[in-house]
């Protein structure tokens, strides 16, 4: 009896270690337990088309809030993308970057196909009303504060959450990495979900 004990407890660990990676537990930046489904939503592309981000199941959809005004986080997180997706060579081709604006009344798509294009040809940047814009934000928990810096111009920031949400191929909400995760966690976290779809 007490070598049966012991055979299903060395039987269960060995499937929790078999099955560990699966649930996150090699993931460097922040897992979400257990993980959402992505909120689905529909906004003006970059591109001039729709973009819908359950047509991109399939792909793991690396996704940030920003601006194209913004001083310094904005392009810092956006050139990491850009390495990010070098790093991961042919693998690259199956993961998608979006940038959702957190400023509708500065960013056109135009501005925005412009910006994106600065760091990478295939980064979409995302845009809508006012009301679509703070629906989306709302369903990922977005924070954003407009700060006033020059009355006399009316100039302006936006303070806002600077999180990379990391979308599964199934459309499931897995990673928040923070703003200063490094490249080379952020590009781990998704070979480790492009490998995990395979299974």
């Amino acid at each position: 009896m007490a070598f049966r004990r012991l055979l299903t407890v060395v039987t269960l660990a060995l499937l929790w270690l078999s099955v560990g990676p699966l649930h996150g537990a090699e993931f460097r930046a922040g897992v979400l337990q257990p993980p959402r489904k992505a909120p689905d939503f529909t906004l003006k592309a970059s591109n001039g088309a729709e973009f819908r981000l359950s047509r991109y199941q399939g792909k793991v959809v690396l996704m940030g809030f920003g601006y194209t005004y913004c001083p310094d986080v904005c392009p810092t997180t956006l050139a990491d993308l850009a390495l990010v997706r070098k790093k991961l060579g042919a693998d690259a081709e199956r993961v998608q970057v979006i940038y959702v604006t957190v400023d509708p009344e500065r960013d056109t798509v135009e501005r925005l196909r412009a910006y994106m294009n600065a760091f990478d040809k295939t980064f979409l940047g995302l845009t809508g009303t006012p009301e679509q814009l703070t629906g989306v934000r709302k369903g990922y928990g977005v924070s954003t504060r407009k700060t006033v810096v020059d009355k006399k111009s009316g100039a302006y920031l936006v303070h806002h959450s600077a999180s990379i949400h990391f979308i599964d191929g199934a459309g499931y909400l897995r990673i928040m990495a923070p703003f200063g995760t490094s490249v080379e966690d952020m590009a781990h976290d998704v070979k480790l979900l492009l490998t995990e779809r395979q299974r």
